[in-house]
Parts: structure tokens; sequence; C-alpha cells
């Protein structure tokens, strides 16, 4: 495969689950794929079956996304321009759950460290790599939303608030890139997938019930490619594998 041949790709969230999936379809793709997480040790797991596949080699960043100034966001863009000197797309898949409880409930420190790694993140890191993306023929950004972030369901709390809120991020970006740039800027709800976020919030559900997130990764690929120019501003579902 080389849908994104000599593309370079930024996952966030990228140890396991869902960016764990597209790191590997991507790099399978041909791409040159930036591995962004917490642990630098379940990075290298990631690392290792890229290598293990034949794919070009990844570079890994690890950041805390709940604690990750705007310093250290522009560090990650100076990093990246001087490793590989572009940069083609992002996934933003990195995402905390929070607690399943009433907002009266609900405890400001967790509210608040769920929207720094569900809303604030992925704004300010598409902020300071935009000159990057910009630069590229071709730049795609995939934000990760939820159905709960369109109609809001009892007790998801700050996750569903955070996800409202990156439908919105999507839309002004896109409006705002897409005469002025190449750069396109899409949502995709993943629906029910077999991750530990899913396990966590539905706890009595049987996983072999969802599906894997490697049968979904196809779709990330295809929405960073050419094939998918023109494509922005679209907030998408991946109900069916």
């Amino acid at each position: 495969m080389s849908a994104l041949a000599q593309r370079v790709i930024l996952i966030t969230g990228a140890s396991r689950g869902i960016g764990r999936a597209v790191a590997l379809a991507c790099a399978q793709a041909g791409a040159t794929v930036v591995l962004l997480g917490r642990e630098e040790a379940t990075l290298n797991a990631t690392y290792d079956a890229i290598t293990a596949q034949g794919g070009p080699t990844p570079a890994i960043i690890t950041l805390d996304l709940s604690v990750a100034p705007v310093e250290l966001c522009q560090q990650v863009a100076e990093q990246i321009q001087a490793t590989f000197g572009r940069l083609d797309g992002i996934v933003h898949n990195a995402a905390d759950l929070g607690d399943i409880t009433p907002l009266e409930m609900y405890d400001p420190d967790t509210y608040d460290r769920v929207m720094a790694i569900n809303l604030r993140a992925p704004f300010v890191l598409t902020q300071t790599l935009l000159p990057l993306l910009k630069a590229s023929p071709d730049a795609s950004v995939i934000f990760t939303g939820s159905s709960v972030g369109r109609q809001a369901r009892a007790f998801w709390g700050a996750y569903a608030l955070s996800k409202f809120g990156v439908e919105g991020l999507t839309q002004l970006f896109a409006e705002e890139l897409k005469n002025t740039s190449d750069v396109r800027v899409n949502c995709v709800n993943p629906g029910a997938t077999r991750t530990s976020m899913r396990a966590s919030a539905y706890p009595g559900e049987n996983p072999e019930s969802v599906k894997t997130p490697e049968s979904i990764a196809h779709h990330y690929v295809h929405l960073l490619s050419d094939a998918a120019r023109g494509t922005t501003g679209q907030s998408l579902d991946l109900t069916a594998a």
C-alpha cells in the first residue's frame, strides 16, 4: 500500500486502542508516523509493531496532554520541523473519559483534566502545527468526536461537553482554512469500538459485540490520503466496520 507514501502523520494517543491501530495502518500505507502519548513504554510497543511490519521508521514524542503548555506544543512543532521538515496530517485520538456521574456531583478537577486533554490540547497542537500543515500540498486534520457530543446523554459530563466542543472546533478550523490553504479538517465518530475506554464506560458489555479498532483504521487512512481531497468540515460516523 502506498496511499500515504512520503507523508508524515502525527497521531496522539498512539499507545493503544484506535490510536495504535491507526498508526499501524498509516505506516502500512507508507506514512512516517509520529507517535505522541504520555507513556514512553507503550509508545515503544507501537514503534516496535510498526518496524516489525516493515513500515517507515516512526518517531516518538512523549507529552502529557493534560498539562501541555503552549511552549511544549511549540517544541513538538519544532521537533517535527527539525526531524522531517514537513507535516501532512494529524489524528487527534487521545482522550480522557472522566467520570460517568451527574453534573451536580461532577468533580471540577476531573472536569478540567478532561477538557484539557479532549479539547484544549487538540486546539493548541493544531494551532502550533498549522504553519507546517499549510506548507503541505494536501494536509488533513482529523478530530475525534462522539455521539454524546451531538446529543447530550445524561451522566456523560465533561466527556460529552468536550466532544460538543470538538465538533465546533472542527467546523471553525475547516471554515477558516478552506479558502486560504490546502488543509482540510474533519471530525470522526468511531462509534462503539473495542477499547479500554469503552470497557470503562460499559463494564457489563461483551467486548466481542463491538468492532475492533483495526476494522476501522482504513477509514482514517482514506481521510488522510489524496483520495479525500476536498472533503472538509464533515462530521463522519464509523458506526460499522
